[in-house]
């Protein structure tokens, strides 16, 4: 993976924080074109990675990306998936028939309903299978070497116990997309306890990593440990604790930590996206503790 990363929840008004900034982020990138806009400010910043939802409105920049592929040759996408606001919102207007209707096509939906809930539970890694291949078909075409599992399933799945689910699509983005699977959670620690017990090793996790532990289950220092002492290909996210620390300092910090693989990030301006790109760069290059176990 690439050492930063950028990200898209300004694109779709995310803030952590404040409600007031959400308004603004929706209103300057109402437009697809501001979203580009901001994307070629950060490849010309050294960025080539962007990892995003599966929004709606993501299809239309990859249209983008397809049309211009000198441009975009070295630019990757990680896709994070499901985009649950987009499920949550076709069950309020389709019902929970129509939904799997319109994202589930085929035969298979046909089974389901003549089976009911006894082929529902019997075949639902099928059914993620699908889901999976429904969400991909916007990026054809598209450098996708990594794909995440959006923390919402994989906290859900860590929390009952579905680890089978966790370790099929691991599988499944290897066989059918020749991708690695990454995962999204709130729970780093527990997460890579059950990969490596279900003999997924060296995973690719991405999760809040800050100096003051926000949204870090267990503490901050439970997730040092982990960093220090277990193999894994940790992604930072959140390193700015929602605005809670200062860039400089988080950054410093973050940098500073072993397995540290990559670092994600997202900004509206040209000026936030060029100064963490030189913050990055500085510390990743001064950090004495960045030596991943091998």
């Amino acid at each position: 993976m690439d050492r930063i990363i950028f990200g898209d929840n300004q694109f779709f008004a995310v803030n952590h924080i404040s409600d007031e900034k959400s308004r603004a982020q929706s209103i300057k990138f109402k437009e697809d074109r501001a979203i580009i806009k901001t994307l070629d400010i950060a490849i010309e910043s050294g960025i080539n990675t962007f990892m995003c939802t599966t929004h709606d409105r993501i299809e239309n920049i990859c249209d983008h990306i397809r049309k211009n592929p000198s441009k975009y040759q070295d630019f990757k996408i990680y896709p994070c998936m499901p985009y649950a606001h987009k499920y949550a919102n076709a069950v309020t207007e389709m019902g929970y028939a129509g939904t799997l209707k319109h994202f589930v096509p085929g035969n298979f939906v046909g089974s389901l309903f003549k089976g009911g809930l006894a082929f529902l539970s019997k075949d639902y890694i099928s059914i993620m299978e699908l889901l999976i291949d429904s969400e991909m078909k916007m990026f054809k075409g598209i450098q996708t070497p990594v794909i995440f599992l959006q923390n919402v399933i994989t906290d859900l799945l860590l929390g009952l116990g579905m680890n089978d689910i966790l370790v099929a699509f691991h599988r499944y983005v290897k066989k059918k997309y020749g991708a690695e699977a990454g995962y999204i959670t709130m729970n780093m620690p527990k997460l890579l306890s059950v990969l490596e017990a279900n003999g997924i090793t060296n995973p690719i996790i991405c999760s809040s990593i800050n100096k003051v532990g926000f949204r870090m289950s267990g503490g901050r220092e439970v997730y040092e440990e982990v960093l220090r002492t277990k193999k894994v290909r940790a992604m930072a996210m959140q390193v700015l604790a929602g605005g809670a620390i200062h860039p400089k300092e988080a950054i410093e910090y973050v940098c500073s930590l072993p397995n540290i693989e990559s670092i994600l990030f997202g900004a509206s301006s040209a000026a936030n996206i060029e100064q963490t790109v030189e913050l990055i760069n500085e510390y990743s290059l001064t950090g004495e503790s960045m030596e991943v176990i091998a």
